[in-house]
This record gives C-alpha cells, structure tokens and sequence, in this order.
C-alpha cells in the first residue's frame, strides 16, 4: 500500500527526502514553484535546476525575468491558462512531459507560486509516477505570503487572528463550494486565490454566514512584480470596488482583520532627497550571478 511506504529510502521515482538533491536526471522531470513574479525571490535550487534544463514548459505567471534564466539552448514550450482559454489542455500537458521525458530530456516544469498550492503539482506528479518517470518537485514561495508581505498585512498575528486558510474561487460545477461556516470567522485569514470572478458570490456567502459586512479586504494585483498594487475595501463592497477599479487578474484577496493590523503609512522622518537604495533591480535588469557559494 502507498502509505506503507519506507519514506526515507533512495531509488523512488519521486525524490524524497535528501534523494530531492540529487543531480538532474535525464529524462527527469523537475515541477519548480517560480514564485510570485520578482525573480530574487526564487531558491537557490530553482535558480541551478532551470540553468541545467533542456526542456522548460513553463505557465502563464512564471516572470520574464524567470525565463531569462533559462539557457539560450533549452526548448521553451508555453503551456499557460487564463478562464476558458488554454493554450494547451492539462491531459494534453501531460502526454507531453511523459514524452519529453521518455526522450531523455531535463525537464523543468515552470509553475507560478509553489506547485502543490493550487498548482496541480500533484495531479502532474502522479501522472508522471504512472508512467514510470523520474520527477521531484522544488517548492516555491506562494502569492499568499509573498504578495501579503509586500503590502505590508501579515497573514497571521497573535493580536487579531489565529489561524489562515488559503482558498480557490474557481467555481466547481457551477457552484463556488466551500465550508462557510468554517471560513466565516473574526478570528482568522482567508486568502482566495482566483477569486476576482466570484469576489460576489464570495462576498455575499461570507456575510450570510455572519462574518461581518465591515470586514477588511485587501486586493492584491499583479503582486511582487513592477506593476505591484494593492487596494484595501470591505466584505460589503468588494464587488462593486472590484468593478469601479477595472480590478483584473491576477489578484489575490485577503479577509480579515490582519489587513489593517500594521500601518505602513508612515514615513522616515527625513528633510531633503533621500537616495533610493533599495529595488535597485527595477531599474537595472537582473544579472544572475555565475555561481552561489553552497
């Protein structure tokens, strides 16, 4: 049985364990969380194993920056998905990385965030398992805590919150199916992702099941990238603000109290100019460094 397993012997398909830094295999296929956007923000394991590809199929929310660190003689294929337009459909994504594979290709799999938060690392993974292939999976940082730090709100703060819950807005049959009575509390974090379509049904669900109409939301676009801009609302109003900002995807949406649990308002008490010496990297195109000291 699967769960009866020894997880710490060398030799699976999938690397586990110390097995997780072992040299690119060829005809291995490597998922990499590629992270929210700005590309200082990938491991150092992300940087290594995307220089070492042959064969990157990479998403819709993997960076430019990112792809600028694949070598010049790799084979890109794009396989992104935005709502009803994909350019390639997932059962036909996977015949691919079996066969890039089976063609003793390196193969990394480029994915925005991390793989296994809503990512469909793990259907990729058992697939590949199925069919005999090497793979592992280098995990990423996911937009909730990236994007929820680069604006300044905590996702957990022993003040006002006890616990958070990532969540999917995408409807499932029509429906957006979640626990609400779980997720409609004071006391705790909700971050959707995906959720800009549904930010109605979402809303209205929320304060039906008592989670007060006052409660603050962030709005999260584009996060850690250039064109990082955060909004803050109200349960209540988050559709019609949604709406009257052109808000689009993606955005990421954040509930509960921890949104206005810090005020990053205030400014250095400083006269005069003030030289900029941090995000030196949006001025000047990032220049991967030839080697990392391990």
């Amino acid at each position: 049985m699967r769960d009866n397993i020894e997880l710490t012997n060398s030799g699976h398909l999938f690397a586990l364990g110390v097995d997780n830094r072992r040299p690119f295999l060829p005809g291995e296929v490597v998922l990499i969380g590629a992270g929210p956007g700005d590309v200082e923000l990938l491991t150092v394991r992300a940087y290594k194993l995307i220089q070492e590809a042959d064969c990157v199929v990479y998403d819709r929310l993997v960076s430019d920056d990112v792809m600028a660190l694949v070598s010049d003689n790799a084979e890109c294929i794009y396989v992104g998905k935005q709502s009803s337009n994909h350019a390639l459909p997932q059962e036909d994504i996977n015949k691919l990385l079996i066969e890039k594979a089976q063609e003793g290709y390196k193969v990394a799999r480029l994915k925005g965030g991390d793989s296994f938060i809503f990512g469909r690392g793990g259907e990729e993974v058992q697939v590949l398992l199925d069919a005999g292939v090497y793979c592992r999976v280098v995990p990423g940082i996911t937009a909730a805590s990236a994007c929820t730090t680069y604006s300044g709100i905590p996702l957990t703060h022993r003040d006002y919150v006890h616990g958070c819950t990532f969540v999917t807005g995408h409807l499932k049959n029509d429906l957006l199916d979640l626990p609400w009575n779980a997720l409609a509390r004071e006391d705790h974090t909700l971050v959707v992702y995906m959720g800009i379509k549904t930010a109605g049904a979402l809303s209205k669900a929320l304060m039906d099941h008592q989670l007060p109409a006052k409660t603050p939301v962030a709005l999260i676009s584009n996060g850690t990238s250039l064109q990082h801009r955060s909004y803050k609302t109200t349960l209540a109003d988050l559709p019609t603000f949604i709406e009257a900002n052109s808000i689009k995807a993606p955005t990421l949406i954040v509930i509960g109290k921890v949104v206005n649990a810090l005020d990053v308002s205030k400014r250095a008490p400083v006269k005069g100019e003030i030289k900029q010496i941090l995000g030196a990297w949006e001025q000047n195109r990032f220049e991967p460094v030839q080697r990392f000291a391990i």
